[in-house]
Parts: C-alpha cells; structure tokens; sequence
C-alpha cells in the first residue's frame, strides 16, 4: 500500500481514486449551468492602476450568481496557475494573462469580448 491507497483509505475515496487525474472536460460540464445563464458577453481587460504599478487582468460583465463567479474564478486560476480573486461581479487575474483567460472563457462556453 502506498501512500496515495492510505490516504484515499482515509478520506473514503475507492482504492486508486487518488492518482486518477481529472480531465480537462470536468470544467467545460461545470461551467455549462453558468453559460447557459449568461446571455451578453464577458468583457476582459488589462489594469495597471491602483495596484502598485502591477499588471491584473479583470472580466467582467457577469449575469450570473457570486457563487457560480467563485467557482469560474478558482477554475480559471487553477488552469493558469497564478493568482487572483473574484469579488463584485468579477474575476481579478493576476498579470497579463488576456489571451489565456479569453482562451479558456471560450472554451468554457462564454462569449468574450477583448
């Protein structure tokens, strides 16, 4: 038994669930109850001001709930890596990251404006 079995042992996970990678559709099936509410497009854009000479992309443009926002924001950070938020009806990126958000906006379904 290695340490991947014991801890899926601990946490109730069947027996080699912990070392099966999630594929990249679970995003897109998740995302799909949020596109299908958001009727006008996303607007993302790159912010320098207020922020200590650092870069942020921010999408805004939002129609559906925090909670569906919340979770397209952790999505978005988790597949580029970096840093971010989402609080007021948008998503904060941290850096320039404008052609990768778009990118993976409309793979997630979304209509995006640049």
């Amino acid at each position: 038994m290695d340490w991947k079995d014991a801890l899926a042992s601990l946490s109730g996970l069947p027996e080699g669930a912990a070392d099966t990678p999630t594929d990249d559709n679970t995003m897109l099936r998740t995302a799909s109850s949020a596109t299908a509410s958001q009727k006008s497009p996303l607007h993302v854009l790159i912010e320098k001001k207020g922020r200590g000479g650092k870069t942020a992309t921010i999408i805004e443009g939002f129609e559906i709930s925090d909670e569906e926002i919340d979770e397209i924001a952790q999505k978005l950070k988790k597949k580029l890596g970096t840093g971010g938020s989402s609080r007021g009806g948008e998503i904060l990126i941290q850096g320039d990251r404008k052609a990768d958000v778009i990118r993976l906006l409309k793979e997630m379904g979304f209509k995006v404006k640049g």
